[in-house]
């Protein structure tokens, strides 16, 4: 997926993925991380997601990367935040209380510079990327998080009848992106309230990724 897809998308308003208000399989889910406020949640390609505004009210630390910046000026708009902006190498910091949003792209964003995290939310990234795009993408996500714990939503539909983004991505697919490095565990697998886009039947799924090496100590 090129980088003008996206900005395309955000320029003429195409958001159909953004919703207005926080994700009720985030609400539902999200304490299975066990997290503690304070701790660093990393959401990528978070777009200006209301999610944020549920993360930060439950009082944990949101790291974000989005490539587009009207996005990132409307997530801080809607905070009534004005943040502090820096050039960092090939990406734009804004930080702000609580709150660090990398704008650029993702794969430009190393582990020094996103530094320590808690957990991943992946709402709307690995589905949002071409399939020759998400291994690469979820090696990525591994490597700059040290293989934090995830909750990821992904969505399955017969890909023939709608084109993506979201895309398809299966219980397999997911197995094959994650399931050498953390134990995978399906937490929802639930029929789409009015399909894909009003279009076809999906199941949305939620799973949580927790590092293997974790998990074993457990």
């Amino acid at each position: 997926m090129h980088h003008e897809f996206w900005h395309a998308r955000w320029e003429n308003n195409q958001i159909g993925f953004h919703l207005d208000e926080a994700n009720p399989l985030l609400v539902r889910h999200f304490h299975q991380l066990a997290l503690t406020p304070g701790q660093r949640v990393f959401v990528p390609l978070c777009g200006k997601s209301i999610d944020i505004h549920w993360l930060l009210a439950q009082g944990y630390h949101v790291v974000g990367a989005e490539l587009s910046t009207l996005a990132v000026d409307a997530l801080f708009e809607s905070l009534a935040v004005i943040p502090d902006v820096r050039t960092e190498g090939a990406l734009t910091h804004y930080h702000a209380e609580h709150i660090d949003i990398f704008n650029g792209d993702i794969f430009a964003l190393g582990a020094a510079q996103l530094g320590h995290i808690d957990a991943i939310y992946d709402r709307a990234a690995l589905v949002a990327l071409p399939q020759e795009m998400r291994q690469r993408y979820s090696l990525h996500l591994r490597k700059i998080t040290d293989q934090a714990p995830q909750l990821l939503v992904s969505f399955e539909y017969d890909q023939s009848q709608q084109p993506g983004p979201p895309f398809s991505v299966n219980a397999q697919e997911v197995s094959s992106h994650y399931s050498a490095f953390y134990t995978l565990r399906l937490l929802a697998d639930d029929p789409l309230s009015g399909g894909l886009k009003g279009k076809c039947p999906a199941q949305e799924q939620v799973w949580l990724l927790t590092a293997r090496s974790l998990a074993h100590a457990q």
